[in-house]
């Protein structure tokens, strides 16, 4: 990592591994223009390639993007149905482009609520994509923060139940092992876009540490700008993980 000649990082060279967004704002983008809400989540599709393209040419190699929330199957069945046609047709159409750009896909969430056929669309996506190592991209589809503890807790509770661990055996490092996001580190920054400032169950065991950036923005807009602002905030922040900070 570059540092100063007094041995010091250098916090504007540091990019983060791994940035996760909550992307915010598809439906009041929409409202405001006088369009229906499928408007939105398409302009907002076309904001997570600008978004991708950012991620990729600044050198992050985690970006994890809260696509469907385990709370948003209680809207109203068409705009559920919307947002998993969408899904499907991205699927069918982006997935090869990513392959090409070296891109690993990776879902997490509840991901046994969707049908049959789209979660076999979600498997060949993850098995095409499996070696690729430029960028990973994680899709929470279905997730909860709340659920994946529980999931992960239950998991646990078996495997101690079957007699294969020893409750002080469980750590840290054991409990995150089977998050759904087991071999991913956790987040550096987390990012919401809207002007709302909470994380809405995402990632809430990950992101103990993360820095928080919110943009009052919707999330149709965000554009290679708005990420580069993500970086400079990030860059400005001192992590210190408890520790005291450090002298001037």
């Amino acid at each position: 990592m570059p540092t100063k000649s007094s041995g010091t990082v250098d916090r504007k060279s540091v990019v983060p591994a791994h940035v996760a967004i909550i992307m915010d704002g598809n439906g009041r983008w929409a409202l405001e223009r006088g369009l229906p809400r499928l408007a939105g989540h398409k302009a907002g599709a076309e904001a997570v390639s600008r978004c991708l393209r950012a991620a990729i040419n600044r050198g992050v190699k985690y970006l994890t993007l809260y696509a469907f929330s385990s709370e948003n199957w209680s809207r109203e069945p068409a705009e559920v149905a919307d947002l998993t046609s969408l899904l499907r047709y991205y699927l069918r159409h982006k997935v090869a482009e990513l392959h090409r750009e070296d891109v690993r896909i990776r879902f997490i969430g509840d991901l046994a609520r969707f049908d049959v056929s789209l979660r076999e669309e979600l498997a060949r996506a993850e098995s095409l994509t499996r070696d690729n190592g430029r960028l990973t991209l994680l899709l929470a589809l279905s997730y909860g923060g709340r659920g994946d503890i529980v999931q992960a807790a239950r998991r646990l509770a078996q495997s101690v139940q079957q007699g294969d661990l020893k409750p002080e055996q469980i750590d840290e490092t054991l409990f995150a092992d089977k998050l759904w996001t087991a071999g991913v580190p956790d987040p550096d920054v987390v990012v919401r876009t809207s002007g709302e400032f909470r994380l809405s169950n995402f990632l809430l065991w990950q992101s103990a540490y993360a820095e928080l950036v919110f943009l009052d923005i919707f999330w149709p807009d965000f554009n290679e700008g708005h990420f580069a602002t993500v970086l400079e905030a990030y860059a400005r922040r001192e992590r210190r993980f408890g520790a005291r900070p450090s002298a001037s």
